[in-house]
């Protein structure tokens, strides 16, 4: 009887090769398979599906067998399914983000962009976010991280053109109540501007801080994680309005 092939995973994400989650994140998909860690080599928060076009880059092999690349989350899933991989991986897990992915996040996220190459490339793609500040707590959600991750491999009708997009509660493993299948929610910034001056006195604008309100029905992800709950959100590439197709065509803009 010919001996299965063990389970080849990719991982990556955007906060760094070094970061806590990548650590937490490579522990549990190890107990399901092959893990090859390709990342960026420093953080590469908000990156979101950026390529780096206009530089060359360079792949370096650590000594802990990881690659970390002077460059983007995308970047990372691209060299790693073109050059640096010599088995097609089965799955891409992207993470474990040092911060919350839901709502409007997911437009920006290099977390999501990594699940997001990863599909656009044929193979599924997860996204798994902490949403909290107490990045340390994620090692006591091992066992359940370990558990998604093996669910999810077993998985025979992944949908094409899909990822999950995972985020974990800001609490202790042990008071995490359970997972719940979510939508987006809604996230509205302000106040995300401060106004600064350079040791010049020129104007410079630092993005980032400010305030921010959620909105959302009981099935949004933002309440589920706000309740306990770990929040699974299944996202489709396509943008596509479909019911506004014919609107649209009514406008006659082509003449």
């Amino acid at each position: 009887m010919t001996e299965k092939a063990p389970l080849q995973i990719l991982v990556s994400n955007d906060d760094g090769v070094a970061a806590l989650g990548i650590d937490v994140l490579e522990t549990a998909c190890k107990g399901v398979g092959e893990v090859t860690v390709v990342a960026p080599d420093r953080e590469q928060s908000a990156a979101s599906h950026s390529l780096t076009m206009f530089r060359p880059l360079r792949p370096i092999k650590r000594n802990d067998g990881r690659w970390q690349v002077d460059g983007t989350p995308t970047d990372c899933v691209v060299l790693a399914l073109e050059t640096i991989l010599e088995t097609r991986p089965s799955f891409v897990f992207a993470g474990i983000n040092h911060g919350t992915n839901m709502g409007e996040d997911v437009l920006y996220s290099g977390t999501v962009a990594v699940a997001m190459e990863a599909i656009s490339a044929g193979i599924p793609g997860v996204a798994i976010s902490f949403a909290g500040r107490r990045i340390e707590l994620i090692e006591t959600q091992l066992d359940w991280i370990r558990g998604l991750v093996a669910s999810i491999v077993q998985v025979d009708n992944f949908p094409p053109e899909t990822l999950l997009n995972v985020n974990l509660p800001p609490v202790p493993g042990n008071e995490i109540r359970g997972i719940r299948v979510t939508k987006l929610g809604r996230r509205v910034y302000s106040d995300s501007i401060t106004r600064m001056k350079d040791p010049w006195g020129r104007d410079i604008y630092w993005i980032g801080g400010g305030k921010s309100s959620w909105s959302g029905d009981e099935d949004s992800d933002f309440r589920a994680v706000a309740n306990g709950f770990v929040s699974i959100t299944p996202l489709h590439v396509d943008l596509t309005q479909y019911d506004h197709l014919e609107l649209v065509r009514s406008w006659n803009l082509c003449g």
